[in-house]
């Protein structure tokens, strides 16, 4: 017992506590005893794991998923260690680190066991903290960088929508150099002017929205998580990629909250959330086929629900547990880098979201994410 009393003064700042192999305590330092809110006289003699845990059986019997270490100890008879989870007296979710030390008799047999306690709450608590600051900085990156791959199609794509107005601004032009070369014009030929004047403005007003978009679509993420309205996101995504539906034949057809659906987080994730997903329904339906986009508040008034479906080709059952995952795809070498979904997913989560999807081959798919409103 002089070992294990010397140990105990060692250890003073350290939870400690001896036990004998039955489980039942022998002796525990200060430390362990204020932290389990315990006197001396009511600790001594009572099972560990009723003083530290409430329970009427030994840790890993009574909750299956919680390791012993004093069992495993006694089990292998060398030191065990092993992170519990469990309230402390102030009820108080706390980590320890705990350390068992098997002390033997001259035979080698286990006489009694020394606990040793650490709290780490604090320090997986930064560590978490510190993770997650990376994470978010690592999506960050991620999903810029998914914008800019996003930018290129959108250009792509916009250059084709820019010529159309392009081509009727100079058509326009030359009719109106005719009227000026007919010397003096009829009032006719100055309505037919004023006519052509008023088209090319629309027309020009036309490739200032399709150049203002991109502009708007390539601006850096924010830091902040600020108010965004889903609604308004949601527009914007069916405007930079409406050319491109029409050209495919995809008829687009939309169902937005009549009042604005509110949540906090980084519009331009958000954006780039939505915008992943349409451009996979848009690929999935090469020959043409029909979009739904819905934002809609849940019946809480809580949460607000944005489903996008489309009549696509539709995903293999034995991927539907795999299209989440970084660098997964079933497209072709050079067709994908297989990080649109799980941008998707990090995105989601990120706001504190849920994503759910269905699909069938051949009849389409559907997403269903979930986000709190502010």
């Amino acid at each position: 017992m002089k070992g294990a009393t010397d140990f105990l003064i060692q250890q003073a700042n350290e939870r400690v506590v001896v036990l004998s192999p039955d489980f039942k305590i022998v002796e525990a330092n200060e430390a362990y005893l204020d932290a389990a809110n315990k006197l001396r006289h009511e600790a001594i003699g009572a099972h560990c794991y009723e003083v530290t845990h409430g329970l009427n059986a030994p840790c890993s019997r009574s909750q299956p998923g919680l390791e012993c270490p004093l069992m495993l100890t006694l089990k292998t008879g060398e030191s065990a260690q092993v992170i519990h989870e469990h309230k402390d007296a102030n009820d108080r979710l706390i980590y320890c680190d705990m350390v068992t030390y098997p002390i033997k008799d001259q035979a080698g047999v286990i006489v009694q066991i020394i606990e040793v306690w650490r709290d780490i709450t604090e320090e997986l608590s930064y560590r978490l903290e510190r993770r997650t600051r990376a994470l978010k900085s690592d999506l960050r990156e991620l999903v810029q960088e998914d914008r800019m791959i996003s930018l290129g199609k959108l250009v792509s794509s916009s250059v084709h929508e820019i010529n159309n107005p392009i081509q009727g601004l100079l058509t326009f032009s030359v009719l109106m150099q005719e009227i000026l070369d007919e010397g003096d014009p009829t009032p006719e030929s100055l309505q037919k002017f004023r006519e052509f004047l008023s088209l090319m403005s629309k027309e020009l007003e036309r490739c200032g929205e399709i150049v203002s978009g991109l502009l708007s679509f390539s601006r850096v993420s924010s830091k902040e998580f600020k108010e965004d309205d889903l609604n308004e996101l949601l527009e914007q995504v069916i405007r930079l990629t409406r050319h491109k539906m029409e050209l495919q034949n995809i008829g687009v057809f939309t169902e937005f909250s009549p009042s604005p659906l509110v949540v906090l987080g980084d519009g331009n994730q958000l954006q780039q959330c939505f915008l992943n997903l349409v451009f996979n329904a848009i690929e999935a339906m090469p020959e043409g086929g029909n979009l739904w986009i819905r934002a809609t508040l849940d019946s809480s008034k809580k949460h607000a629900l944005v489903t996008i479906k489309d009549t696509g080709c539709g995903i293999a059952e034995e991927n539907l547990d795999h299209i989440f995952d970084p660098f997964f795809t079933t497209k072709g070498e050079g067709e994908g880098t297989g990080l649109g979904l799980s941008i998707v997913y990090g995105v989601v989560k990120l706001h504190k979201g849920k994503i759910e999807v269905s699909s069938r081959l051949e009849q389409g798919s559907s997403f269903v994410l979930t986000f709190p409103v502010s």
